[in-house]
């Protein structure tokens, strides 16, 4: 199918000024939901099922509070069907609807057909790239991968990913839009399979769990040498910068030392293939690594979320302002 011209609208700068829909309010949408409304956007959670659509104010009003930003959830409005909506308002769309790419697929054809033609349609999937999302579609070209990390409020970071076709102009829009929501975006200029930062994710866990099937170290162990080791320095510089503070020449010596050892294996660890296999998937399942209760799981949420935020208070002469103070800097 031959492409459409496409021009993106200079308001797409301004949220203040941007309706944008995000589909689904599971957790991930409700997220996104609340870092929308934090920013200033008109905002619409659009979720078929009514009960889960029933507690998206609720789960919302409960992230913005964390943010310090409670009165923004006068930008939060909650449609049950596509049919509800005025899409001649509509700037951009945030798809956060299951990991299925026949339903993500189905759904990008109907935006394709009710969304402006200068409206930007994005997806949140981490496992799909948007090339196969759109892939038929005349407009592909506004279509970009927009994945954010759970929890989305409380992780600065979202990846703006764009396809062979994706218009560099609506890529670079969307990453100053987000800049203005508060976010830290990234531009990912190719949609491999887990884009940038779970890339480098799955690296360090694929070593990770080598080291467990070799019996070299316990799983707490793994994780103290993460976040009390080199993990507690990346809040302060990431891998490269890193590099840079402890010298060049001495990770160039070191990587010629242990690359060759390091995990290359190209399926899943044994430790973890084997809990997948017997159904331990961690906190939802009760085991995983760990032993899990209800309650232990709440205290360890809780500890968690508080960490982020502390984080975040750590980080926050770093982060870009938000809303239209954006606009004077």
């Amino acid at each position: 199918m031959e492409p459409t011209s496409f021009s993106a609208p200079a308001h797409y700068f301004r949220p203040s000024r941007s309706h944008v829909v995000v589909v689904g309010g599971g957790t991930m949408g409700a997220d996104v939901a609340v870092v929308l409304c934090r920013g200033g956007c008109r905002t619409t959670v659009l979720e078929s099922h009514a009960e889960r659509a029933a507690t998206v104010p609720e789960h919302v009003a409960h992230g913005l509070t964390q943010l310090g930003a409670a009165s923004q959830l006068q930008h939060l409005a909650v449609a049950t069907a596509l049919d509800e909506l005025d899409w001649s308002t509509v700037d951009i769309v945030i798809e956060c609807i299951p990991e299925r790419l026949d339903i993500k697929q189905a759904l990008f054809a109907q935006l394709e057909q009710r969304a402006r033609p200068d409206a930007l349609l994005a997806s949140n999937s981490s496992s799909f790239p948007i090339s196969a999302i759109g892939a038929g579609l005349a407009t592909q070209q506004r279509m970009l991968g927009l994945h954010f990390f759970m929890p989305a409020h409380l992780t600065p970071l979202v990846e703006v990913v764009c396809s062979d076709v994706s218009d560099t102009d609506c890529a670079n829009n969307l990453y100053a839009f987000m800049r203005q929501c508060g976010m830290v975006p990234v531009l990912v200029k190719k949609d491999l399979p887990g884009f940038l930062a779970n890339r480098l994710q799955h690296a360090l866990a694929r070593e990770a769990f080598a080291l467990i099937d070799a019996g070299i170290a316990s799983p707490e162990d793994v994780d103290a040498a993460v976040r009390f080791g080199f993990g507690f320095r990346y809040l302060a510089a990431g891998p490269v910068l890193q590099r840079d503070h402890a010298g060049l020449e001495v990770h160039c010596a070191a990587g010629a030392t242990m690359y060759p050892s390091l995990a290359a294996n190209k399926v899943p660890a044994q430790c973890l293939a084997q809990k997948v296999a017997e159904g331990k998937f961690g906190m939802k399942t009760g085991e995983g690594f760990f032993q899990w209760t209800p309650e232990s799981i709440a205290r360890e949420k809780q500890r968690y979320q508080a960490t982020l935020l502390a984080g975040l208070d750590i980080l926050k002469t770093e982060l870009p302002p938000i809303g239209d103070a954006a606009i004077s800097q």
